[in-house]
């Protein structure tokens, strides 16, 4: 049952006056209470902001006046992940006192990490090494299996350095070597198909073999003037082989092989969620999660 009092107001958002019904109301219409509504949710979001920004600056200059920090701090010093810190930390670059269960940086050591750094260091480049060593475009093509035609499609798109002597075209044997190194599959496979052995054992055309390849992204190498596919994947793609199971390291494994303890390993795992499966007694890691990431960066 509506009210029969009337009250004049004056509208709290765009001030103009209307005739209200009840005490509490505070808005002319619909549009300015929602329009006031918003304000209020972006002026709350903007003061939640400003306590966070004023949190950060005081941890900071909290943090600036003590002596001796943990990792977390340092790493809020720095303005840098502590991932980073316990990276130099296990690098040795930055000291650190172990305290039972804590670990603890000196800020003066932090503080010396500045002083000693070379700012030049980084704007003087090495001159490259000269180029000694070639390949013919011959020796080349025998070696790898590789047509007159595709050797110089190769050595267009990778920009091998070249040089003329006695009428004869020399290509960097450094260049070359690498290229065909990244060639080959980085597993190791030891049966491989010609599409001779394809088309016996499946009947396919070779566009069907190609399309496939490519499709499934199958391991091939070239030997001689033939190109072969891994038996394995091949199988696989065709549903005759049965997939491998993942790879796992156990920790004695992964310590062994990155050079870390127990501990720099279990921080790794648990940091970066790394698969990990229990058998029996023993707790097994994912070969694949932990390669990719420690195994060495490549550019």
């Amino acid at each position: 049952m509506s009210s029969n009092i009337e009250i004049k107001k004056k509208c709290r958002w765009c001030g103009a006056e209307f005739i209200a019904r009840k005490t509490t109301t505070e808005y002319c219409s619909h549009r300015c209470s929602g329009l006031a509504y918003k304000e209020r949710k972006r002026q709350a979001k903007l003061d939640s902001y400003q306590r966070e920004y004023e949190y950060q600056q005081s941890g900071q200059k909290e943090v600036a006046k003590q002596e001796f920090l943990t990792p977390t701090q340092a790493a809020t010093l720095l303005g840098v992940c502590h991932v980073t810190i316990y990276n130099y930390i296990n690098r040795g670059v930055i000291k650190v006192w172990k305290l039972k269960r804590k670990t603890l940086i000196r800020r003066a050591d932090v503080d010396e990490l500045f002083s000693v750094l070379d700012i030049q260091s980084t704007q003087i480049k090495n001159p490259s090494a000269p180029i000694t060593e070639f390949y013919t475009s011959k020796e080349v093509q025998e070696k790898f299996g590789v047509s007159n035609s595709g050797m110089h499609k190769i050595a267009e798109r990778e920009g091998w350095p070249k040089t003329q002597s006695r009428g004869k075209t020399l290509w960097s044997r450094s260049h070359v070597d690498r290229y065909f190194a990244n060639q080959q599959p980085k597993e190791k496979i030891n049966e491989w198909y010609t599409v001779a052995d394809i088309q016996a054992a499946y009947g396919m055309t070779l566009s069907a073999i190609y399309t496939l390849v490519s499709k499934e992204g199958i391991p091939k190498k070239k030997q001689g003037n033939y190109v072969m596919y891994s038996k394995y994947h091949f199988d696989l793609a065709k549903g005759i082989a049965a997939p491998k199971g993942p790879e796992y390291y156990t920790y004695p494994e992964a310590m062994e092989k990155y050079g870390l303890t127990r501990d720099q390993l279990h921080h790794y795992l648990k940091y970066h969620n790394i698969t990990r499966v229990k058998k029996g007694k023993y707790t097994l890691i994912l070969c694949s999660e932990l390669d990719s990431l420690l195994g060495s960066p490549e550019i």
